[in-house]
C-alpha cells in the first residue's frame, strides 16, 4: 500500500518505501509515468533481495499524487525529488533516474552532493523540453493560442501534454550547456533504438560530467523503456557495480 506525505505547499506526494541498509536507492520516474512501472517495481524487488532501503514516488500531478499534471514544471518536480530525498531517506543514496528522471537526478546530485553515493541513468532525457519544440504547424498554433499542445505518444492513448509554462520554466534548468560538476560513480544505460531520446544524449552527459568514474552502456536493440528481462538484469548489474557487490 502506498502512503502520502504533505509538502509545505499543501500538495500530497504518494510513495512506497521499504526499509533496509544504506546506501539506499531512490527511483526518479519519467515524464507522465508513475511509481507502478516495471522498472520501479523491479528495483523494489532487487533492493529487498539485497537488503537495501528503497523509495519510489509520484511527482505532483502524476499517478496517485495530488495536483493537475498541466500545472507541473521541471522545477516543481525537482522540488518533489529533493523533498522525498530529504524527508524519506537517510544517509547515502543511489539515484536511479529514468528518462526525465535522469535529468532530475543530475539536478538533485548537484544540489545534494554529500548525500549521493552514485547515479544510474536509464535513457536519460536532459533538456528534453527543447526536443518538444519541433512542433507541427497545428501544434504550434495550439501552443501559441492556447498555451498548451498535445503530442502523440507511442505508449498508450494518452498524449504528451506540453504547456507553455512547462517549456519556459524548463529551459531555466538545462544542464547540457556547460560542465556538470558531479563527483561520484555514474552509469548510463541507453537503447540505440530509442525513438524518444537519442542515445547520444547519454554520451554527451558522460562528456560534460566531471566525475572520472562514468560508464555508458549502449544496448543496440534497446528501446526507450529498457524494461525487458535482459535490460533489467543489466540495470541490476550497474547498481551492484556502484555497491561493489
Amino acid at each position: 500500500m502506498s502512503q502520502t506525505i504533505k509538502k509545505p505547499d499543501g500538495s500530497l506526494l504518494a510513495y512506497h518505501q521499504i526499509s533496509g541498509r544504506n546506501p539506499g536507492v531512490l527511483f526518479l520516474g519519467g515524464f507522465m509515468s508513475d511509481m507502478m512501472g516495471t522498472k520501479a517495481l523491479y528495483l523494489e524487488e532487487l533492493c529487498q533481495r539485497l537488503g537495501l532501503s528503497f523509495v519510489r514516488f509520484d511527482y505532483f500531478g502524476h499517478g496517485l499524487s495530488s495536483g493537475k499534471f498541466e500545472e507541473g514544471t521541471i522545477g516543481r518536480w525537482l522540488e518533489d525529488a529533493l523533498f522525498v530525498l530529504d524527508k524519506l531517506t537517510e544517509g547515502s543514496q543511489i539515484l536511479v533516474g529514468s528518462s526525465m528522471g535522469g535529468w532530475l537526478m543530475i539536478l538533485v546530485a548537484q544540489l545534494r552532493a554529500k548525500r549521493i553515493k552514485g547515479l544510474v541513468g536509464i535513457a536519460c532525457a536532459p533538456d528534453f523540453i527543447e526536443d518538444f519544440m519541433r512542433l507541427t504547424p497545428e501544434q504550434h498554433l495550439s501552443f501559441e493560442k492556447e498555451g498548451i499542445c498535445y503530442i502523440p505518444s507511442q505508449y498508450g492513448d494518452r498524449p504528451y501534454t506540453i504547456t507553455k509554462k512547462l517549456v519556459e520554466e524548463g529551459l531555466r534548468h538545462r544542464v547540457l550547456q556547460s560542465p556538470i560538476f558531479i563527483d561520484c560513480p555514474i552509469r548510463f544505460l541507453h537503447g540505440m533504438n530509442d525513438t524518444d531520446v537519442i542515445w547520444q544524449k547519454s554520451v554527451l552527459l558522460s562528456e560534460l560530467i566531471t566525475s572520472q568514474d562514468v560508464r555508458v552502456t549502449l544496448i543496440k536493440e534497446g528501446d526507450h523503456r529498457l524494461s525487458t528481462p535482459d535490460n533489467l538484469k543489466l540495470l541490476a548489474e550497474n547498481i551492484q557495480s556502484i555497491l561493489n557487490i
